[in-house]
């Protein structure tokens, strides 16, 4: 069997890569600093899968993946990938302060929204900074000699030889994190893992000045009895007023009730447009 290349968002010790790491078995895994050179690398050939995050249960989509795959880079979601998330602090071996000699702590963005509630209860005067993820926050503080921290997992923290210093962070127990799957190629993905589901996302542009539009989407799949797990606005970009609507259906594509929605919907004078329909596979790195 082939070894396929499958990107993720690195470096090592990203949630991505402990997604990766759960997923898939014996391929070629390449990190990638952004998540747009990710989403290119696929673009351009240059691996075979890329593996980026999409939502996250506390702070929700992560908008530069999604907007990303609208206006740059238009590639199929063939799988979703879903991920229990646990946000640990982690410092320095050699430190032996406590919380409050820590001036600074670095994350990705939605990792420090995750733990606002324990930032401000334990850490009120530390810096808040970003990175482009949590590993790179973590490999940071294992290069410095400052009081410093990083949020992260137990991946990051093996991967950089670092200390949990508090473990579980993340403000709500229910901390998970979709991550999309992304390829040009059909086939096989060979997941380790059961599937948990199927899902359709579709890409809706609603005409301009009518009355009573996005009623009428909603109604094409609900009269339909499909159910709708998602639907998030996103700027069109175009101008101020201007969205299309991002729409998640709890069943795969079919011959039947999908194309009688993209019928009824053109009628309407929408844009419809599908961006995948996958598996949803329900990771335990455990």
């Amino acid at each position: 069997m082939t070894r396929k290349k499958v990107g993720y968002l690195g470096p090592k010790g990203t949630f991505t890569k402990l997604a990766v790491d759960t997923a898939f078995n014996g391929e070629d895994y390449v990190g990638f600093s952004t998540i747009p050179a990710c989403i290119d690398a696929v673009a351009k050939d240059e691996i075979d899968i890329g593996v980026v995050p999409l939502e996250n249960a506390i702070e929700g989509t992560v908008h530069l993946t999604l907007d990303y795959l609208i206006h740059q880079a238009r590639l199929p979601i063939v799988a979703e990938l879903v991920v229990p998330i646990e946000q640990h602090l982690l410092v320095r071996k050699d430190f032996t302060g406590e919380l409050k000699d820590i001036t600074t702590v670095y994350s990705h963005s939605h990792a420090i929204a995750q733990c606002h509630h324990y930032l401000h209860r334990h850490l009120p005067k530390a810096d808040l900074k970003f990175r482009s993820s949590t590993g790179r926050a973590a490999e940071l503080v294992s290069e410095s000699k400052e009081p410093i921290a990083a949020i992260g997992n137990e991946l990051a923290a093996a991967e950089y030889n670092l200390n949990i210093k508090a473990k579980s962070i993340h403000d709500f127990p229910n901390n998970h994190t979709r991550f999309a799957v992304l390829s040009k190629q059909n086939g096989s993905l060979n997941i380790k893992h059961e599937q948990t589901g199927e899902k359709t996302t579709v890409l809706v542009t609603l005409p301009k000045d009518y009355a009573g539009a996005l009623h009428q989407v909603l109604a094409a799949f609900a009269w339909r009895k499909m159910n709708l797990s998602k639907i998030e606005s996103r700027p069109m970009k175009t101008g101020l007023g201007n969205y299309f609507f991002i729409i998640d259906v709890n069943q795969p594509m079919d011959d039947v009730l999908f194309p009688g929605v993209i019928a009824e919907l053109e009628a309407l004078n929408c844009q419809i447009e599908v961006l995948g329909s996958y598996p949803v596979y329900q990771m335990n790195p455990k």
